[in-house]
């Protein structure tokens, strides 16, 4: 018997870290980690059992009733009939058809189009190559802002001009090591998030900067409901705050900071607009209710005099505020950042060295990394001739209510009448809340278009599904701006099944509608990569950083870029120099009131930063009936919903289901033991999960995360029970407020009880009939 061979290897990439693909025999067999990466994910470790997972989706497949009557099926079937297997020809020429019915029938504003995260690449990214095609053949209806920082993506240009402080140049943590001696992170630096960047990571040295950051003394101090929600070893004070009530303990820190006498006169006077209304506010002068350390403390349940306390060593230190991107997806998410600039303001310290604010440290990788950025070409997506686009957290919205008028960001605007929606590139059961409302906006379009490489919970759901190759079937370049390395993404395997790439797909398609040498402007994809290979040399030579022609780059495997000569300082030249460096907000400066904003009238987002009640809190009346509030935040062992199926996301389920984690007190008042299947449930929804009993949470608060593929026990029924642990079976899908209309997950109270009986098996990873 001859020994086996010794699997080839082939370089490659991903949102989670760069590695080389084990190949033997065709089949994807292991990985080996970049030998630069100190630190790498272990999310790399579960790649084989995904690529080859049963739940791939190998031949292009339609719903059997809309096969048979198309339009006219009911739509009710999605997700309950079988699929058939079709020819890829069959396949494209329906999706075709369809298109160009839509098309002259309705127009192209009768088209939805959405993508997510995808997989790493800067060619075969899924919604790039989506919106080229659709603006190639009129357009679609597209979406602004984001689930990450929707919100956020809103109010900050309105008070500081710029998005710098949420995903630009923030101060990076050599300058923190270096000058920065108290930071303040409301809803901490979970090191769980640091695992991925989008686009890709060459190194994973996040723990070894905030290591260094450690020990040159700064301090850190973690307001958060969930104690890891900070690596153990910064040793960060704990003060676990009720879960949304950060705005009143920003309004209580500033308070003191007033009353005190320790507030930055002289900066709030030469570089902000709008702080006397606001003081006026804080000091209760306008509403009998001044916003001191003991009010504050009723709702935070952070006692008063840590609250002055705090206050006063902000103050008398170089202090960075920190929050996280998770703390602006609640109800009302505005606030909470609009209030953490006004404080930062307050304490002098914007544009210092290690001093004001920042938002997302380590809410992923490149977050506070010391990079130097150059930017990172995409195939030209061209113009969308539709001008319509709605707020990305309001589709379901959008589908039940077609012509309703609504606002965002001072706009009057109408849903349109969407007939056909084209989904790549991301999830929709994991990323939308409330499920069952999700699914009732499910049966509207006439169509639904996916592609998937697996079975999604919204593959299942789709009329037409069309198999796409994962990474390891497609040749490719990764990378980031936000990262030093660019990295040859190489074909390891030939794609399973009859997968294609989505450029292939695309192609075909737009030869059947005519333009498919506009698409691909006669390049085949290894033309496309040494094209957009050639842009980064351009960008970079603008920067005098040599780089090797593509054929060096490709044998090699990657390029380093150095990193920058100094480490930016966020808002350091407008410090220097307001006069010569205005912001670019209506008055130039920070508007901690904004006249903008208060034009337009909305009560769920005045003027300036205001406690304002959120829908659902435990200090509200819905705590009698739901006394626990949720927190889905992102999860350890999978990118949001992406290798759900992988044996690394699974081995860290609890009873086969999502892990919920709940505080002893709660638990034993439940009769809850570690490793108990529970039932989560509200008016919404219910879901089965996994307990993990544990004291790093605070009493009063779940936390399950996000992404574990939605399992309804009855597919066929809406409100069925999920069986495996997704929380948007239970969060609210409300907007922010009329300005931002983004995610409000966070805002979610709910109950939980020990599920009596045989748990239902887990089925979201078998595939359909």
């Amino acid at each position: 018997m001859s020994p086996a061979a010794t699997p080839s290897r082939v370089h490659t990439a991903s949102h989670w870290g760069v590695y080389d693909a084990e190949v033997q025999d065709g089949q994807l067999v292991g990985t080996r980690p970049f030998a630069r990466d100190p630190h790498p994910s272990r999310l790399v470790q579960g790649m084989p059992s995904a690529i080859h997972h049963e739940s791939r989706i190998t031949r292009p497949m339609v719903r059997k009733g809309y096969l048979e009557r198309g339009i006219d099926s009911d739509r009710a079937g999605r997700g309950v009939e079988p699929f058939v297997p079709v020819p890829w020809d069959t396949a494209l020429d329906l999706v075709a058809a369809e298109l160009r019915r839509v098309q002259e029938t309705y127009g192209n504003e009768a088209i939805y189009a959405s993508s997510g995260w995808a997989s790493a690449g800067l060619f075969h990214h899924a919604g790039t190559q989506l919106y080229r095609f659709l603006n190639g053949m009129g357009g679609y209806v597209s979406q602004v802002t984001n689930y990450s920082f929707g919100a956020a993506s809103v109010i900050v240009p309105h008070i500081v001009g710029t998005m710098d402080p949420v995903a630009g140049s923030l101060t990076s943590w050599p300058t923190i090591r270096d000058h920065t001696q108290l930071m303040v992170m409301f809803g901490g630096m979970a090191p769980k998030n640091t695992q991925v960047n989008n686009g890709g990571v060459g190194q994973h040295n996040a723990a070894d900067w905030l290591s260094e950051v450690h020990q040159a003394g700064v301090q850190f101090v973690n307001i958060s409901p969930i104690r890891s929600d900070i690596a153990a070893t910064l040793e960060a004070e704990w003060l676990s705050i009720r879960p949304n009530t950060d705005t009143a303990l920003m309004l209580g820190l500033a308070h003191t900071l007033v009353t005190e006498n320790l507030h930055d006169t002289d900066f709030l006077t030469r570089y902000c607009v709008g702080f006397d209304p606001f003081k006026t506010y804080l000091l209760g002068e306008s509403d009998g209710q001044p916003k001191d350390a003991s009010w504050a403390a009723a709702i935070t349940e952070i006692p008063a005099e840590t609250i002055r306390n705090l206050a006063r060593r902000m103050a008398a230190n170089r202090t960075m505020i920190s929050v996280s991107w998770s703390i602006q997806r609640a109800d009302h998410g505005e606030q909470p950042y609009w209030a953490a600039i006004t404080l930062a303001a307050m304490l002098g310290q914007i544009g210092l060295p290690g001093g004001g604010i920042g938002f997302g440290y380590c809410a992923s990788h490149s977050v506070g990394s010391p990079s130097r950025r150059i930017p990172l070409p995409k195939i030209p997506t061209g113009d969308n001739p539709v001008t319509t686009v709605i707020p990305v957290a309001r589709f379901a919205d959008m589908m039940l209510n077609p012509g309703a008028s609504y606002e965002f960001n001072g706009q009057h605007l109408t849903y349109p009448d969407v007939r056909l929606v084209y989904w790549c590139g991301g999830n929709p059961f994991h990323k939308i809340q409330d499920i069952n409302q999700l699914l009732q906006a499910w049966q509207k379009p006439e169509t639904i278009v996916i592609h998937e490489p697996w079975w999604t919970p919204a593959a299942r759901r789709a009329d037409i599904v069309l198999p796409c190759a994962t990474t390891m079937e497609r040749n490719d370049i990764g990378g980031t701006s936000a990262d030093r390395f660019l990295f040859a993404m190489q074909q390891a395997i030939e794609p399973v099944g009859e997968a294609r790439t989505e450029y292939a797909i695309y192609t075909d398609l737009a030869a059947r509608l005519g333009f498919a040498e506009q698409f691909t402007e006669g390049r085949s994809e290894m033309d496309w990569l040494r094209h957009l290979y050639d842009s980064v040399r351009q960008q970079a030579e603008a920067q005098q950083i040599d780089m090797p022609e593509f054929e060096t780059f490709w044998e090699s495997g990657h390029i380093e870029f150095p990193p920058p000569d100094v480490p930016p300082v966020l808002f350091e030249a407008y410090r220097k120099d307001p006069e010569a460096t205005p912001l670019k907000t209506p008055s130039g400066r920070i508007e901690i009131f904004s006249a903008t904003i208060d034009s337009f009238g909305y009560d769920d987002c005045p003027g300036h930063p205001t406690w304002l009640e959120p829908a659902e809190w435990l200090g509200s009346e819905q705590a009698a009936r739901h006394p626990l509030h949720l927190l889905s935040n992102q999860p350890t062992a999978r990118l949001h919903s992406q290798l759900d199926c992988s044996t690394v996301s699974r081995d860290a389920k609890v009873a086969g289901r999502e892990a919920v984690c709940i505080n002893p007190a709660d638990a034993a008042a439940r009769g809850i033991a570690d490793g108990d299947v529970v039932r989560l449930y509200n008016d919404r929804g219910a879901c089965l999960a996994g307990a993990v009993v544990t004291d790093a949470i605070r009493a009063g608060v779940v936390q399950l995360s996000t992404g574990a593929w939605f399992d309804p026990e009855d597919p066929s029924h809406i409100g069925s029970l999920d069986k495996h642990g997704n929380p948007n079976m239970l969060t609210r899908d409300q907007g922010t407020s009329r300005l931002a209309q983004s995610c409000s997950a966070q805002t979610t109270l709910v109950e939980i009880e020990r599920f009596e009986g045989e748990a239902p098996a887990i089925s979201a990873f078998t595939p359909p009939a």
